[in-house]
This record gives structure tokens, C-alpha cells and sequence, in this order.
């Protein structure tokens, strides 16, 4: 049974989290507003501009997931991680030399790998996730 002070803090932790993720999800719709004003002024879209606008959408996802479930998938983070790297590439591939290009590219075959590590031990070794939901609030 938790006393009244730790039902304050949790409560006021709660609504410190859904603050951030707010302000987190405003500056991500900020930033897509930018972005596509940006490619109507040049009147041009690149591939860099979509992997940018994917990023972006990802960061929304990842919000609402925590948002839905409480709990921040691990794989999220990981994937826009991937387009970042990929973005990178897209954005520098004349100005980089071969070391580069590998390393970058192993970088996302590592990230790749790590997605595939955790949704592997998620299928093998399922467990259930603990989240710090509403109803937990109100006991």
C-alpha cells in the first residue's frame, strides 16, 4: 500500500512524463511543418528530406506507443537510429571516403542485428512488461 506522499510523487511523475511527451510531440509536428515548407520553397523533394520526414514520424510513433502502453519499446529508438544512419549516408555519400561508408554501414548492420537480438529474447523468453499506467494511480 502506497501512503500519500508516494502517490504524490508517482502522480506528479506521471504528470511531468505526459508534459514532456507532449512537448516532444508538438516540436516533431513543428519540425515536419518546416521540413515540407522547406521543400515547397525549393520546390524539390529529396530523398533526405523523406528519411528526415520517416525520422520524424517515428519519434511520433514512439510517442504514442509510450503514450498506449506506458512502456518505451526498445526497438523504437533503434529504428531511428537506422534511418538516421541511413539519412547520413544519403546526405554525405560524395564526400565520404570507403572507411567511412563501412563503418557506417556496419553501424546499421549492428543496429539491425540489436533489433534482431531483442525480438528474438521477446518471442523466447516472453515476459510481462510493467508500466506505470492511470488505474495504478488511483489505488
Amino acid at each position: 500500500m502506497l501512503s500519500k506522499i508516494e502517490k504524490s510523487g508517482l502522480r506528479a511523475l506521471h504528470w511531468v512524463e505526459h508534459v514532456g511527451l507532449a512537448l516532444i510531440a508538438v516540436a516533431t509536428v513543428i519540425a515536419i511543418v518546416q521540413e515540407v515548407l522547406y521543400m515547397v520553397d525549393l520546390r524539390a523533394v529529396r530523398l533526405a528530406d523523406l528519411l528526415l520526414l520517416f525520422i520524424y514520424l517515428e519519434v511520433l510513433a514512439m510517442v504514442g506507443a509510450y503514450l498506449k502502453s506506458g512502456a518505451l519499446p526498445v526497438r523504437m529508438p533503434l529504428y531511428i537510429a537506422m534511418v538516421a544512419l541511413a539519412r547520413y549516408v544519403v546526405l554525405d555519400v560524395k564526400a565520404m571516403d570507403d572507411i567511412r561508408i563501412l563503418t557506417v554501414a556496419g553501424g546499421i548492420l549492428l543496429l539491425a542485428l540489436a533489433v534482431l537480438l531483442i525480438r528474438y529474447g521477446h518471442v523466447t523468453y516472453p515476459y510481462k512488461g510493467t508500466s506505470m499506467a492511470d488505474e495504478d494511480l488511483d489505488r
